[in-house]
């Protein structure tokens, strides 16, 4: 597996957070209502502000992406604090420690930012991703965004 650094207006990239936008869509619950996409800028995702990486296989092939940017630390806290976003993995590729290493490497380039604290937000009916989130040392934590296709917040310490 390896990690390659992309800009997310890169067309690569967009073609991969568009894959991701619609498999979220397609399952999103009825009862939250209408997904709504939020396509990352640039700025937040270019070192040491953040990073974005698409993932490839063994073999080459483009299989997911993901990325950490940097964000607003905790009332009264001067703690670095990153978030993990868009991380995902093409159907076909997951549940063989893609997903895992993924995150590993996200986590270790933010702690490379200087990261305190890393923090996500997911929706319930992710329930893979909670359960490699909370098996990654992650708990749930007050939100700390308005994302509206979020259902849980979740937050790491890190040591640098």
């Amino acid at each position: 597996m390896r990690f390659r650094q992309v800009d997310v207006a890169d067309p690569e990239a967009l073609a991969l957070l568009d894959a991701y936008f619609a498999e979220r869509s397609a399952g999103f619950p009825a009862e939250q209502g209408t997904y709504r996409p939020t396509y990352p800028t640039s700025e937040q995702f270019t070192p040491p502000a953040g990073v974005f990486l698409v993932v490839e296989d063994d073999h080459g092939t483009v299989i997911g992406c993901g990325g950490v940017r940097r964000v607003e630390s905790g009332r009264g806290s001067d703690d670095v604090r990153f978030e993990v976003k868009h991380l995902w993995l093409a159907p076909s590729s997951r549940g063989r420690g893609a997903g895992r290493a993924l995150l590993t490497e996200l986590e270790r380039r933010a702690i490379g930012f200087g990261a305190d604290e890393l923090v996500l937000d997911t929706n319930a009916s992710l329930e893979a991703a909670g359960g490699l989130y909370r098996s990654s040392g992650y708990v749930e934590i007050q939100p700390y965004n308005a994302n509206p296709n979020a259902t849980h917040w979740f937050g790491k310490r890190v040591a640098r």
